[in-house]
């Protein structure tokens, strides 16, 4: 019995020291040493077959790399609890949880308009590293407004991170599980009657950014993307829920977020950077890299680029502003309803205090079959 335990540990050791010899993390090259590598990443293809060759391996190496191949076999089964209903001008929020599998929930908000369509465009909008991100007073108002233009809202918490407390923010399998959150989430807007499925975006910053494009470059259902403050030739993330397992080295191949985010060619894109962080040199280096992509497809006009470098890591009111026009023209969404003579109009938002937004509360607990703890949620999972 102790050999058997002796070597199943050993074997454990060598998985894990492989896997973090695959580890692209944090500033994982200079900005000098990415730029010559976006060259060499443009010398391994010179065409459509030959990116789309590229493409391939570069999506297969996200989805093995994260183990989402090994995730369970679900449709539909989400089980809503949706409750606190708040009408505003324009909008309604209701409290939300769904089931990501059995006994793990997705906590959040769903924003949709006063006056739905029949059928509505939705857009998933995951949230970057803060504790209650999702509370806070510049997502209410992102999603707020864009739910009084028509799109039905899903804001959710990044796993580890204000109601989604089951596991912490650290565990190592984080990447995996806000992907599979971020999809689960997607299914469940797709399953709803009064969602179009021909106009789904996904939005985020900093880390929702990371999400939004991660996501994206997997799931073709994603029509519309607008990644925030995080698409960098250098930068890989720097927690765990980014690059804490290999989806951007294996021994077949290596890339970086830039040709993630290309993934979503020929679909509309909005890079969104400023002057203060890694996204800095977006305009010379990572957006023309990626309007070669789109340019295979005779899709330039599909990808933009909003440079604010004069503004900092955050998704500030400009940056909102620039995604609103986006997702307008994209989704066909109504501007009117929120345009002014000078800008686009956020000061209609009713700000809630965060314990109104929250789904679980004393008088309506989580339910009773909820996995609590890193260790048990992979052991359900059975991970390899």
């Amino acid at each position: 019995m102790k050999k058997v335990l002796l070597l199943f540990f050993i074997t454990i050791t060598i998985n894990i020291q492989a896997q973090n010899e695959m580890l692209c993390t944090g500033k994982y090259w200079t900005e000098d040493e990415a730029n010559l590598v976006m060259k060499d990443f443009a010398k391994e293809w010179n065409d459509l077959v030959s990116w789309e060759s590229r493409a391939d391996v570069i999506r297969s190496g996200i989805i093995s790399g994260m183990k989402l191949d090994q995730m369970p076999k679900i449709e539909g089964n989400f089980n809503p609890i949706i409750n606190r209903k708040h009408t505003f001008d324009g909008y309604i929020v209701e409290n939300i949880a769904i089931e990501s599998f059995p006994g793990f929930y997705i906590t959040g908000n769903l924003y949709s308009p006063a006056n739905p369509g029949k059928k509505n465009a939705a857009i998933l909008s995951p949230h970057g590293h803060l504790s209650d991100k999702r509370l806070k007073e510049d997502v209410q108002t992102r999603c707020a407004t864009l739910a009084r233009m028509g799109a039905i809202v899903f804001a959710y918490d990044m796993v580890g991170y204000a109601e989604s407390n089951q596991t912490t923010h650290k565990m190592p399998i984080a990447l995996l599980l806000q992907t599979w959150n971020s999809k689960r989430v997607l299914e469940y807007l797709l399953s709803r009657p009064d969602v179009d499925s021909e106009r789904i975006g996904m939005t985020g910053g900093s880390g929702g950014g990371t999400q939004t494009f991660v996501l994206t470059a997997i799931d073709q259902r994603i029509k519309v993307a607008v990644p925030a403050v995080q698409v960098s030739a250098h930068f890989f993330g720097g927690c765990v829920c980014e690059s804490g397992m290999p989806i951007h080295k294996s021994e077949e191949h290596q890339t970086n977020n830039v040709e993630i985010a290309a993934l979503c060619a020929p679909r509309p894109m909005l890079l969104i950077s400023n002057g203060s962080d890694w996204t800095r040199n977006t305009p010379r280096i990572e957006y023309p890299y990626i309007q070669k992509v789109y340019a295979l497809y005779n899709a330039e006009h599909k990808v933009e680029n909003v440079h604010l470098p004069t503004e900092k890591h955050d998704y500030g009111y400009s940056k909102r502003a620039a995604a609103y026009m986006f997702f307008t023209y994209h989704l066909k969404l109504k501007l009117s309803n929120v345009t002014i003579t000078d800008g686009v109009q956020e000061d209609f938002v009713t700000i809630l205090p965060e314990d109104d937004l929250k789904v679980f509360t004393a008088n309506n607990p989580r339910p009773s079959d909820a996995i609590i703890g890193d260790k048990a949620i992979i052991e359900y999972l059975n991970l390899k």
